[in-house]
């Protein structure tokens, strides 16, 4: 079997993977490890004798992620303890009382809240599981419209994602490190945030933003504009007209929960939480350390000054979302293999890299790449699409092929792979549209469904423009080197 074939089929693999799991309640990781481990039986050489078949399943296990495994682990365990000791909703409360009731700027304050968490480790869905309701809770307190509430939350979701310390920056950034080629985590974190809050900015005005400007809450559950007069509140739907739902809805905390009490202060634990993300940060970005391992020494601490946060803490682990990267890139690591090829010559990846570029056309290529992940990402994973695209990328930046620089593809491929999560079919925009007013469920579904796919149109295009076709003609510097 020539290397063309194993090609394909392994690429069909891929493709019958997503669909499953996109269309069946079956989880991506399990479906590509045990993909990994057939295919890995089947084409790898050696026969299937007790000591062949041994050393197969050795070679399949050894592309499992371990390195990536400790920092999903360990930044999801330490936000754990941030989301069960009350960290988050001080944050949330703290938030909202520092733009001293400016209607205009809430909206950009969950946008913010949202960035912080993704950005110290917060899965993205996670995250916008946490803030969605409460965000939804204050547009309905203070007359914002549900869709532009909704859209800055994920967007803020998103500008954080590819932080160094956050998933969507560690599966990039280890994915990158693995191939040998010298990326920029920097880099891409602040690209991906710019993006973002141009993003957000832009929703800001689509959705009803202007109308907040110079509205304040006077303090007695009244909305004045600047010169003092009463302002109406934007009501979405007749489940709010009711008097007795509209006021509990206006004067009860946007924070309370049935039978708990809003989090408002910050005791010694969460201010020992919020000093070990500082910690973990400054070690991060200045002193080279493991991210992964960090976060689960200053984790350990924390649960030694306060031992009843450590069961809770651990069950707050993203384990679905660590079990679907790391089967992804089992599956993705097979294929590097150079087994696979009968001539001991190339593996898959180098095959597919080789072929595109032997069409003369890798920038147009790199587009197809961008589109892919756009597309696939609406309906599916982002963290799934980022461990499998970004490998298949990397005969672009590579060897003797190379002809597009490794941080504009692959910041490229983040962005256009990632702000497509505002589509109700992902589950970011799904979270979205469930904790939206039930009355007008319906109308912020259909603006996410526009809104996504016009991301999906738009993104993919812009990045490619911008990161690829000019680089650093476009943002100077020389940064994208």
């Amino acid at each position: 079997m020539s290397i063309a074939v194993v090609a394909i089929i392994a690429l069909l693999v891929l493709s019958v993977i997503f669909l499953l799991s996109t269309f069946l309640p079956i989880h991506m990781g399990v479906l590509a490890i045990s993909a990994a481990f057939v295919l890995g039986i089947l084409l790898l050489p050696g026969g299937f004798g007790s000591d062949a078949l041994d050393e197969k399943s050795g070679m399949i296990s050894d592309g499992f992620p371990g390195d990536l495994f400790i920092t999903l682990a360990g930044v999801t365990f330490l936000f754990g303890i941030a989301k069960n000791n009350g960290t988050v909703d001080w944050l949330v409360h703290a938030s909202v009382r520092l733009v001293g009731g400016r209607v205009a700027l809430i909206p950009w304050v969950f946008f913010g809240v949202t960035g912080v968490l993704t950005g110290i480790g917060a899965v993205v869905p996670a995250a916008v599981a946490i803030i969605a309701p409460i965000g939804m809770t204050f547009a309905r307190k203070y007359g914002i419209n549900q869709v532009l509430m909704g859209l800055m939350v994920i967007n803020g979701a998103t500008a954080g994602g590819f932080s160094p310390l956050s998933i969507f920056g560690a599966i990039t950034n280890d994915t990158v490190a693995s191939a040998g080629l010298d990326g920029s985590p920097l880099f891409l974190f602040l690209a991906s945030f710019v993006f973002n809050v141009i993003l957000g900015a832009i929703t800001f005005v689509l959705f009803g933003g202007r109308k907040l400007l110079g509205v304040r809450d006077a303090g007695d559950g009244e909305l004045v504009s600047s010169d003092g007069a009463k302002v109406s509140r934007f009501r979405e739907g007749p489940a709010e007209q009711t008097g007795q739902k509209t006021a509990s809805a206006s004067s009860a905390s946007p924070l309370a929960k049935p039978g708990d009490a809003p989090v408002t202060t910050l005791d010694f634990h969460r201010s020992l939480t919020i000093a070990g993300m500082v910690v973990l940060t400054l070690g991060a970005f200045f002193l080279g350390l493991d991210v992964g391992f960090f976060s689960f020494l200053i984790g350990s601490l924390l649960c030694l000054m306060n031992p009843k946060i450590t069961k809770g803490a651990v069950g707050e682990i993203a384990w679905p979302t660590i079990l679907l990267v790391c089967g992804i890139v089992t599956y993705v690591s097979l294929l590097q293999n150079p087994a696979l090829d009968p001539a001991g010559e190339r593996d898959v990846i180098t095959y597919f890299g080789d072929w595109a570029a032997g069409l003369g056309a890798a920038v147009i290529a790199a587009l197809l790449v961008l589109y892919v992940g756009g597309i696939v990402s609406a309906f599916a994973s982002t963290t799934g699409i980022l461990g499998a695209l970004i490998p298949l990328a990397v005969p672009f930046l590579d060897g003797p092929s190379a002809v597009l620089g490794v941080v504009a593809l692959v910041t490229a491929l983040a962005i256009s792979s990632s702000t497509v999560d505002s589509s109700p079919y992902s589950t970011s925009g799904a979270l979205v549209v469930a904790n939206a007013n039930e009355a007008d469920r319906d109308r912020v579904y259909k603006s996410l469904l526009t809104w996504g796919f016009s991301m999906v149109a738009v993104v993919p295009l812009v990045t490619w423009v911008l990161f690829i076709l000019l680089g650093d003609q476009a943002l100077g510097l020389g940064l994208l080197q």
